[in-house]
């Protein structure tokens, strides 16, 4: 970027998205600031495994200088996927070629371990939760912090995903209930403690639907499995139940006569997880999402086009922080940056969301996933 002076650019949110942009910004010797609300790196679960595609979030990753180290760390076996009938039967069963690198997994902690690590120091400040952004479309921005703070910037990034405090700054839009809903539970050192749930799994996930519920368990590095239990159903069906989320017991009983159908395999894998579930609602953003260039500010990932949980957010998210990034090192001014960012990822995201669109309810479908049609072994 060949400015007068360096431009000062915060991305707000420390996930993958944000810290990728950080990375690449760095790499091209472009100061940044990454605010998140956490107050520290370790001060709560990152959450599941995830997969990075060869075609976006790996894309990404090589311009972080990165990818190698991806691959040290991601599980090329987590490739693996069983598709079953609520009756246990195992319709589809995938199993990675060795050495395909189409998209291994990797835990979502372990990938912002490694996007961290590779931050100059301090470009991280924890504990800053924003409150809102002001000032003129032109710039510079003032940013309020909900602990007083204020921060002047001259260009504002969103990474601050499905609530985005940023994305108030250019549209009015929030995320909508989806009408399905996902209840997870951990199972943990699950190849001595649950042996017949490992198995189940395998290395990889296993997944299972009857038109009206499913689940997806996914096998996550250090001997743990995560299971979505998928439902479609108001988004307060706890408490319309006269439950309260830490009710594990009145939950489970009410689970297990939902899926009373199911195979008793399948139904341990609602009935035996470790501690309590945790509800997770699937929202996603109206379509189509867009809004009026502004100079200043600007959004990537969730906080641009949160959709319903399909395989592509953290890697469009990643894609989106990476062209942004180098688009601010190719370009004389921000806003140019931002306007050349903008026409590409706001097509695709919109095409990508059209696709995407009421299609949490193809998580209850019992026909088999595209990829299944060639064939299984």
């Amino acid at each position: 970027m060949n400015t007068d002076r360096a431009p000062r650019i915060a991305i707000i949110g420390a996930g993958p998205g944000g810290l990728t942009c950080a990375r690449i910004l760095q790499r091209h010797g472009i100061a940044a600031t990454v605010h998140d609300r956490d107050p520290g790196p370790d001060s709560r679960d990152q959450g599941g495994t995830l997969d990075l595609h060869a075609d976006n979030g790996q894309i990404a990753l090589r311009e972080a200088g990165l990818l190698e180290d991806f691959f040290q760390l991601a599980r090329p076996e987590g490739q693996e996927m069983r598709q079953m009938d609520p009756a246990g039967t195992v319709l589809f069963h995938h199993v990675p070629e060795d050495g395909e690198r189409f998209k291994p997994e990797i835990d979502r902690g372990r990938l912002r371990d490694l996007l961290l690590h590779s931050l100059q120091p301090s470009t991280v400040h924890w504990g800053h939760t924003l409150r809102n952004v002001s000032g003129p479309a032109d710039g510079p921005r003032q940013l309020h912090f909900t602990d007083g703070t204020t921060v002047e910037a001259d260009l504002v990034v969103g990474a601050d995903g499905a609530w985005s405090k940023v994305r108030r700054a250019l549209s009015p839009a929030t995320p909508r209930y989806s009408g399905v809903s996902f209840l997870e539970a951990w199972f943990h050192d699950v190849d001595k403690q649950h042996p017949h749930i490992a198995e189940l799994v395998g290395q990889g996930s296993a997944a299972a639907a009857d038109g009206d519920r499913g689940l997806f368990a996914q096998r996550n590095s250090g001997d743990h499995i995560r299971v979505y239990l998928i439902q479609r159903v108001p988004a307060d069906w706890i408490s319309a139940a006269g439950l309260a989320p830490l009710d594990t017991d009145g939950i489970r009983a009410l689970l297990l006569q939902r899926y009373r159908d199911w195979s008793p395999h399948l139904r341990r894998l609602i009935s035996d997880n470790d501690g309590p579930y945790v509800d997770r609602p699937i929202r996603a953003l109206p379509v189509p999402h867009t809004w009026e260039h502004n100079p200043t500010v600007t959004l990537l990932g969730d906080a641009a086009h949160l959709m319903p949980p399909l395989g592509v957010g953290v890697n469009l998210a990643m894609l989106d922080a990476c062209e942004l990034a180098l688009a601010l090192a190719h370009h004389d001014t921000v806003g140019d940056a931002v306007h050349t960012y903008e026409k590409t990822m706001l097509p695709r995201s919109l095409k990508t969301a059209e696709l995407l669109d009421g299609a949490a309810e193809d998580l209850l479908s019992t026909e088999l996933p595209d990829f299944a049609s060639e064939g299984s072994r």
